[in-house]
């Protein structure tokens, strides 16, 4: 196996000396450029599986060099090296499509892990990692072929990725796959629910403290920025953080650093930031509730996720796929969709997306009294159109007429049903609400408050 070889593009021979000295250290043999011409002919005649370029060159700019390699090199990972504290510009190299940046004075730390990152990128490529790693991403429908596409290309990258989209839509899959496609991908998946964590926990949660700190600090403790060290670190509902720690983890992302709650000294951290909402950051920012530069370092990509009515045409298949999941859950044969029931699902406008097929479903499982699910075992409720100036198609049911609303003996059927299998799983994982959560297939936030609606506990 070839060793791989890093092409270093600098006007300065002490860094370049520098930077060739580690790369040796660590078994890789690299090559110099002092411009940008002489870069553009080592690229041309020579195999590289890693450009490292400074920003300022004698003849250009690490910008120029960027754009020329996507062109000509595509599948070359190149970071660029920027001067420090200059956030500004390294976000407009990650948004050109730079791998990564790194910024003067080089931490030799720093520029070890870049480097073994962007050569995972050789070993496996993002699209074959997406085809591979499970959960799926299903359908067809032109939106999430071009959103899957767009995974490929972003996971190649490590800039911040923020995913925009409805509630239900499947956000954190997408950040799943963004994570697992790419060279992090050995390393640890943190989600964390911003809106989920109290107030005053939020900088111990996130930063980590040491004995001692506050009252009932009985132990240091690694916040989630370090237990996502090496791997990502996925911001879901990140429009529900307080402005005191939207400052903060400003921070973090321009150092790559943080300091615990009663530590003196700031700790470096590798760590990729994936974010996502489905509020609109921009009404938020003009209301004075979401910082703009915090807006702009976590949005440097951004991905949006259809909502299910968008793609009416992979109903069938989500549908089928939910089916044989729940079925396998509760041991049961696969129960198929009626026709009627299936051009019920693709009229309905699903105002909770994915999530809400997936809750229509298992319900429709616990109703159906044969191998089929009829049209009303999914007992649909009232809802109003998005598009009320179109008139529906010939035959569509209307939805927003009073609709036959199940009777008080089903739904106080239905909790009973839902209740014993809360507490079926509440006891088989030692009332482990975390353990409980996943095996129902739901989040921990949503388990909590069916706990508290049925009055377990």
């Amino acid at each position: 196996m070839p060793v791989p070889r890093i092409l270093i593009v600098d006007d300065e021979p002490d860094l370049v000396e520098l930077v060739e000295l580690t790369l040796t250290r660590m078994g890789l043999a690299s090559d110099r450029a002092y411009t940008l011409a002489a870069a553009h002919e080592k690229l041309l005649s020579q195999r590289f599986d890693l450009c490292l370029a400074d920003m300022h060159l004698p003849d250009g700019d690490g910008l120029s060099l960027l754009e020329w390699t996507q062109e000509h090199c595509p599948s070359l990972p190149t970071a660029i090296i920027t001067a420090h504290g200059n956030v500004d510009t390294a976000v407009r190299a990650l948004k050109a499509g730079a791998f990564d940046f790194i910024a003067k004075p080089l931490d030799l730390g720093v520029l070890r892990r870049m480097v073994l990152r962007a050569l995972k990128l050789t070993d496996r490529g993002a699209e074959s990692g997406l085809a591979q790693r499970s959960p799926r991403l299903l359908g067809r429908a032109p939106p999430m072929l071009a959103l899957r596409e767009m995974i490929g290309r972003v996971a190649r990258s490590q800039a911040p990725v923020h995913i925009a989209g409805e509630s239900g839509t499947g956000k954190e899959l997408v950040a799943r796959l963004i994570h697992q496609s790419g060279p992090r991908a050995e390393g640890p998946f943190v989600p964390v629910n911003c809106g989920a964590i109290p107030a005053e926990l939020m900088e111990s949660e996130f930063f980590g403290h040491k004995r001692g700190s506050f009252t009932g600090a009985v132990s240091d403790q690694r916040g989630l920025l370090q237990s996502a060290e090496g791997g990502t670190l996925f911001l879901d509902e990140v429009a529900d953080l307080p402005l005191h720690m939207q400052v903060k983890l400003l921070r973090v992302i321009q150092e790559k650093a943080v300091r615990p709650i009663g530590e003196t000294a700031e700790q470096p951290i590798d760590v990729r930031i994936l974010s996502a909402t489905h509020r609109d950051l921009a009404a938020l920012i003009a209301q004075g509730r979401f910082r703009e530069d915090l807006y702009y370092r976590i949005n440097v990509i951004e991905l949006r996720v259809p909502a299910l009515r968008e793609r009416v045409g992979d109903i069938a298949e989500l549908a089928q796929h939910v089916l044989q999941r729940l079925a396998a859950r509760s041991q049961v044969a696969t129960p198929q969709l009626a026709p009627e029931a299936l051009r019920v699902l693709q009229a309905y406008p699903f105002p909770g997306n994915v999530r809400e097929l997936e809750n229509i479903l298992e319900r429709a499982l616990t109703l159906c009294s044969s191998g089929w699910i009829a049209a009303a075992d999914l007992q649909l409720r009232s809802t109003a159109r998005p598009d009320t100036t179109s008139p529906a198609p010939a035959g569509t049911p209307d939805f927003t007429a009073t609709p036959d609303v199940p009777t008080a003996d089903l739904v106080n059927e239905l909790e009973v049903l839902e209740r014993n299998a809360i507490i079926k799983a509440l006891e088989q994982n030692r009332f482990n609400k975390t353990a409980a959560a996943k095996q129902l297939g739901m989040s921990f936030r949503a388990l909590r408050y069916r706990i508290k609606k049925l009055g377990i506990e």
